[in-house]
């Protein structure tokens, strides 16, 4: 579907229709549809210049299926890797919905003083969103059963969204997540990159059962948990870094003693015991829903039952 669209767009030229001046505005638009991203907020039609795209390994949130889409008003340069220089005036936009049901959209605005984060929910008839600065709680009945769903409020967002610096950023949208199917070869057909990127090493999907069980944790591990474990991130602190990049055995998790002990550990002594998931404090982290102890501390509020079985097949076969 979302590859048919790209073919489309790139047969004709963008002539945008976005209301640019609501992305670079400091104070944000209190409709999504202010924005102009889509001609019909009831389908989803995106506007010209404005480009429904995939990754390959997403975050796992309650079980919700994500649209994403890109608007960029200049061509971003391409970096070595990572995620693309989006010039000023760009947006990536996240919708957030089950069996098609609309909960939630969220947008990342470029604006002059850096990136911002708003997000929008959509109201019971499926028209139209209305901006949640301060987030909200909502009581869904889902194909998982009842959820209590968290809309984070605004300062939220740089819970996940933060570089070393500090500063909100994308992190969904880097080159190895976006090497699907010629979608990088069709950003820059499209002029969202200046040039096609080469040599990209795609991330692993780790819901692809025939991929290597290794590479298929890593994938999921970097997804989920390297928005702070990481290097320069929020839990740099720690020392256990899940970011695919990351090769050492010992900051991987495997046989490394936590740095604070406490009741988030459930007593197990190291973050990772090869062939032993149960005396591994990332898998008693994972299938919690405590918030004082689940592992990502936000963005779900169901187990990943998926997730939970690949790593447990992973620290298993480590021993």
């Amino acid at each position: 579907m979302i590859r048919a669209l790209l073919l489309c767009l790139a047969a004709s030229p963008a002539l945008a229709d976005v209301n640019d001046s609501a992305i670079t505005d400091r104070k944000p638009v209190k409709l999504l549809s202010d924005y102009g991203f889509f001609d019909d907020l009831a389908v989803m039609a995106p506007a010209d210049g404005v480009t429904p795209y995939d990754i390959i390994a997403p975050l796992f949130s309650d079980g919700a299926d994500k649209s994403r889409y890109v608007y960029a008003p200049s061509p971003a340069p391409v970096p070595v890797s990572g995620v693309p220089l989006f010039p000023v005036g760009a947006a990536l936009i996240k919708t957030f919905h089950y069996e098609g049901h609309r909960v939630e959209t969220r947008v990342l605005l470029h604006q002059e003083q850096g990136w911002k984060g708003w997000t929008y929910v959509w109201n019971p008839q499926g028209t139209d969103a209305d901006l949640k600065i301060a987030g909200a709680n909502i009581e869904l009945e889902t194909e998982f059963g009842w959820i209590n769903y968290r809309v984070p409020n605004a300062n939220q967002c740089k819970s996940c969204h933060v570089n070393p610096e500090g500063q909100l950023t994308p992190i969904g949208p880097k080159l190895r997540n976006l090497a699907i199917e010629g979608q990088l070869e069709q950003w820059a057909e499209l002029g969202i990159l200046d040039a096609a990127p080469t040599g990209v090493d795609p991330i692993t999907d780790y819901l692809d059962l025939n991929a290597p069980l290794e590479r298929r944790a890593r994938a999921y591990l970097d997804a989920n948990c390297a928005h702070c474990h990481a290097p320069g991130l929020p839990a740099d602190t720690s020392g256990l870094f899940l970011n695919w990049a990351e090769d050492r055995p010992i900051h991987i998790g495997i046989d490394k003693h936590p740095v604070a002990a406490g009741r988030g550990s459930g007593g197990r002594l190291v973050d990772i015991d090869p062939g032993n998931p149960d005396g591994s404090i990332v898998m008693f982290r994972m299938e919690s829903t405590d918030p004082g102890v689940m592992m990502p501390e936000i963005g779900r509020s169901i187990l990943d039952v998926e997730g939970i079985a690949l790593i447990r097949d992973y620290i298993q076969s480590l021993e």
